[in-house]
């Protein structure tokens, strides 16, 4: 994900934990851009036009499209990551994958994927020399893999105005303990080694939720912050989008008071929008197709922020 920066201001909300989240007023009709499944998406601007990366389908590892402007014509086009990491099983699919590009030129694909000793979801980096890729896996072990969390996935990288790197991600948590949790992990320059302790940036704490916090994107303003993430079960129609904000990256996020995306939101026409990322001046996102549950294609609209608050349209 490459670097974002809108002129925005403080945006003040509170939200009580385990309140239910209201819903914001309704958005105009969302723009389906590839009507095939494409979960999970991650979108960035080059100077070669526009790509999109996806959630393995099929035989296809991380599925990549095109397009020369945000509203398309997209075209999915192959698979960016060349072959399956060392520690990982082939079978095992490849998840929300995240493209940046590093000072040097390089492009770094993350990923999640599971582990070939024991299942469990851990965070991959592969690297190559286009944003198409194609992206040769960085190492034999995962960047990320974080004894306790139950499974790590859900990378998104985030580049400051300082040109420090992070890594967010989610860590599962487990029904029983810990509920699922974003993190951020600081990168090193070459954007695969850890550059000290993670923070915790928010947790699953609110009804709505199901105890289920994921898929963040950072976009930063000159004084805040704003996180966005999706909730509750993707397979549900209560699957949606919210977002917090905070003074720094580190936090403390103040998760707002509406829901920013939903099927009710979009007045039925996405069902279970989430996975959102927020790019020249456009919020993308998956949403079920055709009613069912086996495929979720990829929507947009536009994103603005009057008075220091997000609106779609």
């Amino acid at each position: 994900m490459s670097f974002r920066s809108l002129l925005l201001g403080p945006v003040i909300a509170v939200v009580a934990a385990f309140a239910v989240c209201p819903e914001a007023a309704a958005a105009s009709a969302p723009r389906l851009l590839i009507n095939q499944d494409f979960p999970d998406p991650d979108v960035v601007k080059t100077a070669a036009g526009y790509f999109a990366f996806s959630t393995g389908t099929g035989t296809t590892r991380i599925p990549f499209a095109t397009a020369p402007a945000p509203e398309g014509p997209w075209r999915v086009t192959g698979d960016a990551l060349a072959a399956v990491p060392a520690w990982a099983k082939p079978d095992g699919g490849f998840w929300a994958p995240d493209v940046t590009q590093l000072a040097d030129g390089t492009y770094v694909l993350y990923f999640a994927a599971a582990q070939t000793a024991d299942g469990e979801m851990c965070l991959g980096a592969a690297t190559g020399k286009k944003p198409e890729g194609p992206y040769t896996p960085a190492g034999d072990r995962p960047l990320v893999c974080v004894p306790g969390d139950h499974g790590d996935i859900d990378p998104q990288t985030f580049v400051d105005a300082d040109g420090s790197r992070y890594l967010l991600y989610k860590s599962d948590g487990v029904a029983t303990g810990p509920p699922s949790a974003i993190w951020v992990q600081k990168l090193k320059a070459d954007g695969r080694t850890l550059d000290g302790p993670r923070t915790e940036l928010l947790r699953a704490d609110l009804t709505a939720e199901k105890a289920i916090v994921e898929a963040p994107s950072v976009v930063k303003t000159p004084s805040r912050y704003v996180l966005f993430y999706s909730a509750d079960t993707f397979q549900s129609t209560g699957y949606h989008t919210c977002y917090a904000t905070a003074p720094t990256l580190g936090g403390a996020f103040v998760k707002a008071d509406a829901q920013f995306l939903s099927t009710d939101l979009l007045g039925g026409k996405v069902d279970a929008p989430g996975g959102a990322d927020v790019v020249d001046g456009h919020i993308f996102f998956h949403g079920w197709l055709g009613g069912g549950r086996i495929a979720r294609g990829l929507y947009e609209l536009p994103i603005t922020f009057p008075g220091d608050v997000p609106k779609l349209g």
